[in-house]
């Protein structure tokens, strides 16, 4: 592949692009502002309910963020300005026809003007409610591809999937497309059919109304049969399931229409910034970080990790420089070749990380940087959090069964003398309960991924990284070879201190 000068290829193009609100999205609308300021316009599409919503969610939720303070230390005063002349906030919804954008100037302005589509928009909740993660992974997917067709100046859909659509598969995981019915465990009964899976969703939807159950009981109704529905096909959970669906989606319109340009983006377990616009920005508390903090604070004492499963992790910016190179590299290609327009970027096939160093690197980082306790008010009460060298477990068999042993039995006995004391300890034996609950959950939830067995082969994304160090101008500029990655310094020195930074707020 022959790479164009990328900067020089974004000026005076349109790029419209959806799930502006969330992190990857964030990342990506801050470099094309910061690497090209010639930018024709960014259409950012955000879910509220009128324009005035959608103007404070934009300030609120994207530019009032830390991410854009290196752009606004370039423009200064003149920061504002810059974002009104190229950035148009737009009230849409991709769980919608036409993405929900009901002004017709507009949709008719985007049609005609817009060379790129950006699709970020996805709920990445493992259990997420299947309706809602079926409406935004799946159906979204689709309604974003279809409203792609009819931008008449359209280069290129860059639609962000996942890596691990793959489910739990081991060995070495091609970057191929998945075809619409395919399944992971081989099962051809049922078949599996977005629009039967649409159809199901509406009926048990009915039943649940029918049976007047509260929205709390009706959440958690909906969510275990996402779990059920995508652990029938072999995923194991509705994120992972749904993004699947949502990529057939996109690989059946692909045939029926080869002169769409797609390329879809297969990132692994998304981390911290490694350097741009700043190193460790974050948002929020994302997979594994769950599992940091919590060790941190004290709360999590043990984990999964073999020496021989690799923990595949890729920073957020080298993700979104991927996108950028992906996008420019495939514009107005014909899509003959749909094999070269998957891209998995991860760092397992190149800079591969046990799971077991995540130890060392919790226990390294709060015994020398300790958090301090607070009060159940939320108060700093100036006392440092020791931390304990984690126990490891290797599979989850033995993991539950060091939790049974040492809480769950010690909390059946406190229950026999809480009957005995009129309930003297209920408190106590709700709150131990209630964090047995939690860290299991945490750690099924998770345990698909810090014992994931597969590697992802990356010979499409490297194909990609050689075309780009092509342009010995704009290597520096558009990273993403995890082969720099440093992992020790890498987590002591950027990721665990960007957590407590910009997750904790500490």
């Amino acid at each position: 592949m022959e790479l164009n000068p990328i900067v020089e290829s974004l000026e005076n193009k349109s790029i419209l692009v959806t799930g502006a609100t969330g992190f990857l999205a964030k990342l990506f609308v801050e470099k094309l502002l910061r690497v090209q300021p010639n930018l024709k316009q960014l259409f950012l599409l955000i879910r509220a309910s009128d324009s005035a919503s959608v103007t404070q969610r934009f300030h609120n939720e994207v530019i009032g963020k830390e991410v854009f303070r290196v752009l606004k230390k370039k423009h200064g005063v003149g920061f504002n300005s810059f974002i009104s002349e190229k950035v148009t906030p737009v009230t849409g919804d991709v769980t919608l026809k036409n993405l929900g954008i009901d002004d017709s100037e507009l949709t008719k302005k985007l049609w005609s003007e817009v060379d790129f589509v950006a699709n970020f928009a996805a709920t990445t909740n493992f259990d997420e409610r299947y309706d809602v993660a079926f409406d935004i992974n799946t159906m979204g997917a689709k309604h974003v591809l279809e409203f792609s067709k009819k931008c008449v100046k359209l280069q290129l859909l860059l639609h962000i999937s996942t890596a691990y659509v793959w489910g739990e598969k081991s060995g070495l995981l091609l970057e191929n497309p998945l075809r619409k019915g395919e399944t992971l465990n081989g099962t051809t009964s049922p078949k599996l059919d977005s629009q039967d899976e649409l159809k199901l969703i509406s009926q048990i939807l009915k039943e649940l109304k029918a049976e007047q159950i509260s929205k709390k009981e009706e959440t958690m109704a909906m969510k275990e049969y996402g779990l059920q529905r995508a652990r029938l096909f072999g995923w194991p959970n509705t994120y992972v399931f749904t993004k699947a669906m949502g990529e057939m989606e996109i690989s059946e319109l692909i045939e029926s229409r080869n002169d769409l340009p797609v390329v879809i983006l297969r990132p692994t377990i998304i981390t911290s910034t490694f350097k741009e616009p700043f190193p460790g920005w974050i948002e929020g508390v994302r997979t594994i970080d769950s599992i940091i903090l919590g060790a941190g604070k004290g709360k999590v004492k043990c984990f999964l990790a073999r020496d021989d499963v690799i923990m595949d992790l890729i920073p957020g910016d080298m993700v979104v420089n991927a996108a950028i190179v992906a996008m420019i590299g495939h514009a107005n290609q014909p899509s003959d070749d749909r094999q070269q327009f998957i891209y998995q970027v991860g760092s397992s096939a190149r800079a591969p990380l046990q799971t077991t160093r995540l130890r060392n690197y919790v226990y390294n980082y709060f015994s020398k940087n300790p958090l301090i306790s607070t009060s159940s008010t939320g108060k700093s009460n100036g006392k440092p959090i020791q931390v304990s060298y984690p126990f490891i477990f290797p599979t989850m068999a033995s993991f539950l069964t060091f939790l049974y042993v040492t809480h769950m039995l010690p909390l059946k006995g406190m229950r026999l003398v809480n009957a005995v004391f009129c309930n003297y300890f209920r408190d106590n034996c709700n709150d131990a309960e209630r964090k047995i609950t939690f860290i299991t959950k945490l750690v099924k939830l998770y345990e698909p991924y810090i014992l994931f067995k597969g590697i992802f082969d990356d010979l499409n994304t490297e194909r990609l990284r050689i075309a780009a160090r092509g342009n010995a101008a704009e290597a520096d500029t558009f990273y993403f070879d995890p082969k720099c990655i440093n992992w020790d310094e890498y987590f002591m020195n950027t990721h665990i201190p960007g957590l407590v930074k910009y997750a904790l707020k500490y």
